[in-house]
Parts: structure tokens; C-alpha cells; sequence
């Protein structure tokens, strides 16, 4: 009796971490550039392409446009779509880029649960690129957002 309920238990503990949960939109939406992995591989870098294409992380303080503050747009590094505004951009001490907003209608968000907790996932509107994260510990007088971007992601745009 008591292994069944011990079972029964097991049973329902793991199942609080079903398929729902998992639920990505970006995995069912259909982007403007859309390519095969091969053709990524060929055009990315191979760090651009784990972030990008594999949603991956860049290591905290490693990218040159981290402390970069010269007046222009960050583009998409995936298909060159602007991004984010240099006007937006803040120092967050994260050792990533961070903007405090973004540019409307050019970056989608999704749901992603994959450390084991609920965080908005940032990518390309138009081809579905990794970007980062957005959270709401960002500067209190704009926008109270901090857009956490890989900067492997970008492609700064001088003006």
C-alpha cells in the first residue's frame, strides 16, 4: 500500500513539468528569413550560430559591444534587422548589452522555461534569432526594463 502511494506521488510530481509548460510560441511562428540549419552554419560564425540558432549564451563580459556607447542601431548579426537604438542602451553591470527598450514590432518575445524557471525569451522578429532576456530590474525612470542581449546577436550600425 504504501509503495502505491509513493507512486502514485512520484507520478504526479513529474508530471507538473508536462509538454504545457514547455510551450515556446516562437517554436509554431513563421518568420520572414527563414533558411535551413546548413545555410546558418554557413553564413554565421560558429559562436553566432550557437546563440542565434541554438539559443545559446555568450560568456558575461565578452563582447566588444558591451561598453560600446557610440550614437547608432544594433542590428540583427542573423538577417540585419534593427534591433535596438544606442539611445536605449544602459550599463547594467550585467556584462552584457542591455537597452531598456526595444524597437517596437522587430523583436518577438516567447516563453522559456528551460533553467527550470519562467523567463521572456528575446528574438529577431524577422528570423527568429536568440537575442537574450528582458527583465523588469531595468532603470526605474524610463522603462523599468533590462533587455539582456547577447552581443554576438548584433551587428552595431553607426549613424
Amino acid at each position: 500500500m504504501k509503495k502505491s502511494i509513493v507512486l502514485c506521488f512520484a507520478a504526479i510530481l513529474l508530471s507538473c513539468n508536462g509538454s504545457a509548460q514547455k510551450t515556446n510560441t516562437k517554436a509554431s511562428k513563421t518568420f520572414k528569413v527563414t533558411k535551413t540549419e546548413s545555410e546558418w552554419k554557413a553564413q554565421l560564425t560558429e559562436m553566432e550560430f550557437y546563440v542565434l540558432r541554438k539559443a545559446g549564451t555568450e560568456r558575461a563580459f565578452s563582447s566588444p559591444l558591451n561598453l560600446q556607447y557610440a550614437k547608432g542601431t544594433y542590428h540583427c548579426a542573423g538577417c540585419n534587422t534593427p534591433l535596438f537604438k544606442s539611445e536605449h542602451k544602459f550599463d547594467s553591470g550585467s556584462g552584457w548589452p542591455s537597452f531598456d527598450r526595444e524597437i517596437k514590432g522587430n523583436v518577438g518575445f516567447s516563453t522559456d522555461n528551460n533553467l527550470g524557471y519562467t523567463r521572456t525569451e528575446e528574438h529577431c522578429a524577422t528570423c527568429g534569432g536568440h537575442l537574450g532576456h528582458v527583465f523588469n530590474d531595468g532603470p526605474k525612470k524610463t522603462t523599468g526594463k533590462r533587455h539582456c542581449i547577447n552581443g554576438v546577436a548584433l551587428k552595431f550600425v553607426p549613424n
